[in-house]
């Protein structure tokens, strides 16, 4: 699979994220390592998600993962805190917005 490839299918699952009763800013970055290896981020502004395929430099966090890990953690399949205890996720910058991945994620409009 080809880094496009996999922003594609990442980028679907984190769209379905509701956003809409996020107050705050939150920017992350995401760092794929591996044969898909890229970069993207995903940032909530002002009620509204954006997943782009580029860097983001005024972000609060940056994740580092192979894409099987990232896979996972989008499609709730895997918990973030648990992928960043066996440090097959690392997290850099704001620790307490880092943790609202999660939230993102169990947002996921059903």
């Amino acid at each position: 699979m080809t880094y496009a490839e996999f922003f594609a299918e990442v980028r679907e699952k984190f769209m379905q994220a509701d956003v809409s009763d996020v107050g705050e800013h939150l920017a992350f970055q995401f760092n794929i390592t591996g044969e898909e290896s890229g970069i993207f981020y995903v940032e909530v502004k002002d009620g509204q998600l954006h997943v782009e395929p580029y860097e983001y430099f005024d972000r609060d966090a940056m994740f580092t993962a192979s894409a099987d890990t990232l896979r996972k953690i989008a499609e709730g399949k895997t918990d973030p805190v648990k992928e960043f205890t066996l440090r097959r996720l690392k997290v850099e910058g704001s620790i307490d917005k880092a943790l609202k991945l999660k939230d993102l994620i169990e947002s996921k409009r059903r």
